[in-house]
């Protein structure tokens, strides 16, 4: 996140909106001119309370009875208004990305010392600079997967039966009769 950006966005629960007893009785326009009033306040922190103002600021008309309908989610005063809830959330925000911040400067401050100390420019966040990963030593062929899996290919006689339906030339092949296509001479 950009140093010094206001947060582009706040987050709203409709179901709590729509709840709210002071939004449900309000008529449509009460509504838009609330949930306009909220989307200035969050873009400029305020509003004019003066009416002439206001109604110029929102490019439409804000009667004194309009205005009163959706006080009780504004603080109003002789020159401004403001949104309680929405400067809350702003200091919740801004306490967050304090503390991430102060978070990241220790991660970093612990980071540093480590390098200091080992002389090596990358360091390990487990504290150590050996891989978490064990590496297997133990390789295991095909026919031992197979084995430990329960499949046995083999007849009888210990012959592999796809060589003997191909034959020692691949002459058994249905597909090409001998010929060699790209399924036999893999085999």
């Amino acid at each position: 996140m950009a140093q010094n950006r206001k947060p582009p966005a706040y987050q709203e629960y409709a179901s709590t909106t729509l709840a709210n007893i002071s939004f449900r009785s309000m008529n449509m326009e009460a509504r838009g001119l609330l949930h306009t009033m909220r989307l200035e306040c969050w873009a400029n922190y305020e509003l004019p309370s003066d009416l002439e103002l206001l109604s110029s600021v929102l490019g439409k008309p804000v009667t004194p009875n309009l205005l009163k309908a959706v006080g009780s989610f504004f603080d109003i005063d002789d020159k401004r208004i403001t949104c309680p809830e929405l400067e809350d959330y702003r200091a919740h925000l801004e306490q967050r990305r304090e503390k991430q911040s102060k978070g990241g400067k220790k991660g970093a401050e612990t980071t540093n010392i480590n390098r200091k100390a080992t002389g090596n420019p990358q360091v390990s966040r487990q504290g150590s600079d050996e891989s978490l990963v064990q590496p297997n030593t133990t390789k295991q062929s095909q026919d031992q997967l197979i084995e430990d899996k329960g499949y046995n290919f083999l007849n009888d006689d210990g012959t592999d039966s796809l060589d003997v339906e191909l034959g020692p030339d691949n002459s058994g092949c249905t597909k090409c009769s001998g010929e060699g296509c790209s399924w036999c001479i893999q085999f």
